[in-house]
């Protein structure tokens, strides 16, 4: 970077955590990017968090440990901190703070963009349209994601969310449009970021993807800093490349833990949980980075994943992703432990755009009153099931067990899928009718007349209740 202040500071007067406080400065701005110079010439970099007259509060990037406050010396560049980005990001693999570690050259580019960045001006939003298809059924089928969209995925520690979001990284596509994805981890033990490397390897070598990756013991402020890198480089690709951007940060509890520990070293007066006050326009200023812009033919797509402490949705992380956001896929514990992988809780889960990337034109005409009908006989099956544990099994009609035949069948022959599979959406359509196909015609109200007699059902003759309808 070009354009340090010849003025260095070494009045020091305290490091605390992640930040070092910096006294008798002079024409220093929030959020300016600084230089520290230790006695033994090793070189930190870190962020003006707060100015106070001529007090300096910079978070550290590579934290402040090994430091004596009186052997430092600090400069300021005079700007914020600057990334160069471009197309050269595509392929690589770099730590949290955009440093390689897959033994390439530092990133270059022709051009450089503020990693604070900001929020796309509703003026200019474009309402996003037609879908990102991830490869996995259940999400595709009944939560789709669309582009420009921020859907997050809410989960519980020990399900399988890295998995579904590596997967989804992987196999994610938009039709023949130029199309890449930025993939930033966030707090990953150190075989969680192996086993990403691992299946992202085949588009990373296809130059389609971008790696982020900041390991648990990492430095608090890095964590901060990756998801906002991220959205850099996505921006560019976007905005000036004319692609398609799938972002998926994980774990955006991680990043809220060290938003946390910051504040906490800060000194700040606590809030819900000791997270800062701030938190929910912290979240926002990540996820309103995403979306379309009117007259550029690229689109950011935002699919953060979080672990829900406890399982606690009303805990302040999820709750405010929840606010932010359009919609959630949800992810259970008791789908998991009837052993179906992705475990999503189809009830709890909703895509609020879905409307505007499927259907007629963009999926498949029967896609809407399908996925529809689906969730109408998965919650009756739901309430089969409450009232079958009550009374017992043997107390049901002959609809009531086709119901729980039905919930069954959706759970291992739609939901649940190989983890290395990506099925089309004809192929998770025609799976979705042949599991309806169970239930009696009479209770496939929500589809007309026409899809269901092209699709041969039938009324049923279970233990003769049933009769030929005639429909």
């Amino acid at each position: 970077m070009t354009g340090w202040s010849e003025v260095e500071y070494t009045a020091v007067r305290e490091l605390r955590g992640p930040l070092a406080i910096v006294e008798g400065v002079s024409g220093v701005g929030w959020d300016e990017f600084a230089r520290i110079t230790l006695d033994s010439g090793e070189r930190r970099y870190g962020l003006v968090l707060e100015v106070d007259r001529e007090l300096a509060v910079v978070q550290v990037l590579e934290d402040t440990s090994g430091m004596d406050p009186e052997g430092v010396r600090v400069s300021f560049a005079g700007q914020p901190l600057r990334i160069p980005v471009g197309p050269g990001w595509l392929g690589r693999v770099c730590n949290g703070r955009g440093e390689p570690v897959d033994g390439g050259p530092p990133v270059f580019g022709e051009h450089s963009a503020a990693v604070g960045g900001t929020p796309i001006n509703p003026v200019r939003r474009e309402p996003p349209s037609d879908p990102v298809l991830t490869g996995v059924g259940a999400v595709d089928a009944l939560t789709t994601l669309v582009r420009g969209q921020k859907l997050p995925v809410f989960s519980v520690a020990g399900l399988p969310h890295l998995e579904l979001a590596a997967q989804i990284a992987a196999q994610s596509t938009v039709g023949g449009d130029p199309f890449s994805v930025v993939f930033a981890g966030m707090g990953l033990t150190h075989p969680d970021a192996r086993f990403v490397r691992d299946v992202l390897e085949e588009r990373s070598a296809a130059g389609e993807l971008v790696l982020l990756l900041n390991t648990a013991d990492d430095p608090v402020i890095e964590r901060i800093l990756t998801p906002r890198i991220a959205l850099t480089v996505a921006e560019h690709l976007a905005f000036a490349g004319g692609r398609h951007v799938l972002v998926v940060m994980t774990d955006m509890t991680a990043y809220a833990e060290a938003l946390r520990e910051v504040s906490a070293a800060r000194g700040e007066v606590p809030a819900r949980r000791a997270y800062p006050g701030y938190l929910y326009s912290d979240l926002a200023s990540l996820y309103e980075r995403c979306g379309r812009i009117r007259g550029r033919k690229g689109s950011i797509t935002v699919l953060p994943v979080l672990t829900m402490p406890a399982g606690d949705i009303t805990h302040p992380v999820p709750d405010l992703t929840g606010y932010i956001t359009e919609g959630q896929i949800v992810l259970s514990r008791r789908t998991h432990a009837l052993g179906v992988y992705p475990p999503m809780d189809a009830l709890s889960s909703l895509s609020r755009l879905m409307r505007k990337g499927a259907g007629p034109g963009r999926t498949r005409p029967d896609h809407l009153d399908l996925a529809a009908q689906m969730l109408a006989a998965l919650s009756r099956a739901r309430q089969v099931r409450e009232l079958a544990d009550l009374v017992g099994e043997a107390a049901l009609s002959p609809t009531d067990h086709r119901y729980l035949a039905f919930d069954e069948a959706f759970l291992h022959h739609f939901v649940d899928q190989p983890r290395d599979e990506a099925r089309s959406m004809d192929q998770t359509l025609d799976t979705a009718w042949r599991v309806l196909l169970a239930l009696p015609r009479s209770q496939l109200a929500m589809l007309s007349p026409t899809l269901l007699d092209a699709h041969g059902a039938r009324e049923g003759t279970a233990d003769g209740e049933e009769r030929e309808s005639g429909a």
